[in-house]
């Protein structure tokens, strides 16, 4: 039977149904999709605003005490977008579907994928929670276990939760646990495929990929204390003392002595040492880092958004996660909607040979072919416009390695 020529929609089809196939990171996230992006004249720009659940105080007695409502809100900029350029012959659009994917587009679509994942994995940057010994491979269901204690400490829902580590501790991982409480079906799985696989340790997934960062943290090293008692509730800078001109880089984690975190529930002490995260690059200056932006915000448990049972005082030990200027893997453990991604249609050009569009589970894809009838080949550019954001990161925790 003589095969049909290959429509762009086909092409567009199987496209993102191959970029999902090998999405790892991006696939386990909360993943939005919004039209009003393809919409002409009404377009929203390039921001979305994602509303968080309210929190508020339970109160005491008969007596009925009104409390303001105390909506929060994050936002996510759709604004990257990634293409992959496809150059095929007429006679290769008269291939079976099937062998089109397999020679033209998988090689491809896989790059992509990996792109997207890399740049979702960069979500660690927001992630203040973590768990595991800097320089040390996580092999152990003890280290699993004690991401879920976070996740479980800050009232993560239970499911769904996920792991995504590098090849590393995936080796470590499926070495370590390889017989230990496991289903037959389980320990098969990993013997035959070498990963770790699904329903582990209250875990939907775990899953292996190289997209995994690495993340190297300040130069900031000796001993280091809070300069300047905090009192303020929400405050989102904190001044430590520092040395010389030495450095504390975006995502480095630190604790401080005596401020404990508070489940967001009862906003009663946890028993662990609250984890601070610093959202942008800071230098010290004499003798000290003047405003160094952390997050969470501080807030003590007299009011609904408890992050500490109590504010940090000056003199308290600052004690930081990892070695000064060392590199050290940012394994990843979420529940689904602790990261959003979001994609939006873009437009569909005119004038051009073919084009479209189409979308599937939250992702928005564009193809676009166009004739060359210098070399009678069809070039064609695979595009994904996209965003992401850490929108909960109370349900989320870094797995050092």
């Amino acid at each position: 039977m003589a095969n049909t020529l290959l429509t762009i929609d086909m092409i567009t089809r199987k496209a993102l149904e191959i970029l999902e196939n090998n999405l790892v990171i991006t696939r386990n996230v909360n993943r939005q999709y919004d039209d009003s992006y393809a919409v002409e004249g009404a377009k929203i720009g390039t921001t979305l605003r994602i509303r968080l659940p309210d929190r508020a105080l339970v109160t005491d007695g008969a007596a009925l005490q009104v409390q303001d409502d105390n909506e929060q809100f994050t936002t996510l900029t759709v604004a990257s977008q990634k293409h992959i350029g496809v150059n095929f012959t007429t006679a290769e659009m008269t291939m079976q579907l099937d062998d089109f994917a397999e020679r033209v587009l998988k090689p491809r679509i896989s790059q992509l994928a990996s792109s997207i994942d890399a740049d979702v994995a960069n979500s660690f940057n927001s992630i203040y929670q973590s768990v595991g010994t800097p320089g040390t491979t996580p092999g152990t269901s003890l280290v699993l276990l004690q991401a879920q204690q976070k996740l479980n400490e800050a009232a993560a829902g239970m499911s769904p939760r996920y792991a995504t580590v590098n090849p590393a501790a995936n080796a470590a991982l499926v070495e370590g646990m390889k017989g230990l409480f496991n289903p037959v079906s389980t320990i098969s799985k990993q013997f035959k495929s070498g990963l770790m696989g699904e329903g582990i340790l209250g875990y939907d997934e775990l899953a292996m990929s190289q997209s995994i960062k690495q993340f190297t943290t300040g130069s900031r090293s000796g001993a280091h204390t809070v300069t300047t008692t905090v009192s303020a509730q929400g405050t989102s800078s904190i001044a430590i003392t520092g040395t010389g001109s030495q450095t504390i880089k975006k995502g480095d984690v630190f604790t401080i002595a005596n401020v404990y975190s508070v489940n967001p529930q009862t906003r009663e002490s946890t028993g662990s040492l609250q984890q601070f995260v610093v959202t942008e690059d800071v230098a010290a200056s004499g003798g000290a880092y003047a405003a160094v932006k952390i997050s969470p915000a501080i807030y003590t448990s007299s009011v609904a958004l408890a992050t500490v049972d109590s504010f940090p005082q000056s003199g308290a030990a600052v004690t930081f996660l990892g070695g000064a200027s060392s590199q050290y893997p940012q394994n990843l453990v979420y529940h689904r909607d602790s990261i959003a991604f979001a994609t939006a249609d873009l437009l569909l050009p005119q004038g051009v040979d073919m084009a479209s569009r189409q979308v599937h589970n939250g992702i928005s894809m564009r193809v676009v072919r166009q004739y060359d009838i210098n070399n009678d080949r069809m070039p064609c550019r695979i595009d994904v416009l996209y965003g992401y954001s850490v929108i909960r990161p109370q349900m989320a925790v870094r797995l050092w390695g």
